[in-house]
């Protein structure tokens, strides 16, 4: 028991930190109009994080906040209107494959032959920028067997973009008059990381939000099959092992959370107040998992980063954004 509560204990200056920053990003957002709550989260973890530094007592508890992220995921499949997701499922889906794996091949053609960047470091980059962020440099570099430098290079890469996407696509999505729709399947196709998409999608909608959310999952689950192909294409120096388990291993599991509780919700099953409290509850969480992402983003780490990989990853976002601003304007 005693082993318990010291653990326990271990996590509250870290909670703590998070809870205060989603506070005062509440409190300031009510304050000025025209302020989004999660942005102003990121951007107090970065000014936090950046100035003070999260002291090293607070970093247990900070780290929870990829939990509280999936967590607020899962919940925010209450606030899913099923019927109108199905409606637009086969071409938001057929868009989400096509440009998972054109942006990977493509990726990989631009760092490889017109930056002469060598794997493994071209395929974490390539992954990262087209199927998950730094969740799937890490995913894939297991698979790849790659080295710590590899991973920590491209992870960082990755991150300089998350950190400029959150503050463009919003002010992009603006500029050219995209409808909520519109802007969260661009971003959830477009942007890299799970958090940066959701913030970037309810920065410019809660409609947006939940398209941005749900099209980003359905690259996230993709996540597995594609570390099966690079495992398979690697084979002759991984001996990562391509089958059901690694599969299973590499799907991220809270996506099942949230389609079970978009289900239920939509089943008739949960009355408008407990809808409406997971809703508030989700709000809560994505507040808290913010601040924890602005708290990870280092403005010396991104200063680090070398011109090669940023113009990689540069050139395939520039592109891919393109090509999927025009299909989404097409087709929705």
């Amino acid at each position: 028991m005693t082993g318990a509560l010291e653990a326990v204990r271990a996590y509250l200056p870290g909670l703590a930190l998070l809870a205060g920053g989603a506070l005062a990003a509440t409190l300031l957002a009510d304050a000025v109009s025209g302020l989004q709550p999660l942005v102003v989260a990121v951007a107090i973890g970065v000014v936090v994080g950046n100035t003070v530094g999260v002291p090293e007592v607070a970093e247990p508890g900070v780290g929870v906040d990829k939990l509280f992220l999936e967590t607020g995921i899962v919940l925010l499949g209450a606030a899913v209107a099923v019927e109108e997701f199905l409606a637009a499922g086969p071409t938001v889906l057929g868009l989400v494959v096509a440009f998972v794996a054109g942006g990977l091949l493509f990726a990989e053609v631009v760092a490889r032959g017109l930056f002469r960047i060598g794997s493994p470091t071209s395929s974490l980059l390539a992954a990262g920028a087209s199927i998950c962020g730094v969740s799937a440099v890490v995913a894939i570099g297991r698979v790849l067997d790659a080295r710590g430098a590899a991973i920590t290079f491209a992870a960082a890469t990755i991150l300089l973009f998350d950190a400029a996407t959150l503050v463009a696509f919003p002010l992009a999505g603006e500029w050219l008059g995209l409808t909520g729709r519109q802007f969260g399947v661009w971003a959830g196709v477009s942007m890299f990381s799970t958090g940066p998409v959701a913030a970037a999608g309810f920065a410019y909608s809660p409609e947006a939000g939940q398209w941005a959310t749900v099209t980003k999952l359905a690259r996230n689950s993709l996540l597995g099959g594609v570390a099966v192909a690079y495992s398979l294409a690697y084979t002759a120096r991984s001996a990562a092992d391509p089958g059901v388990r690694r599969l299973w291993a590499e799907f991220p599991k809270f996506l099942l959370g949230f389609l079970i509780v978009a289900a239920v919700a939509n089943g008739g099953l949960l009355s408008p107040a407990a809808l409406d409290s997971l809703g508030r509850v989700s709000d809560a969480l994505f507040a808290l998992a913010f601040v924890g992402l602005g708290l990870s983003i280092r403005v010396d780490d991104m200063r680090a980063v070398g011109a090669a990989p940023v113009g990689a990853v540069l050139v395939h976002l520039l592109v891919v954004s393109a090509v999927a601003l025009a299909a989404v304007r097409w087709l929705l």
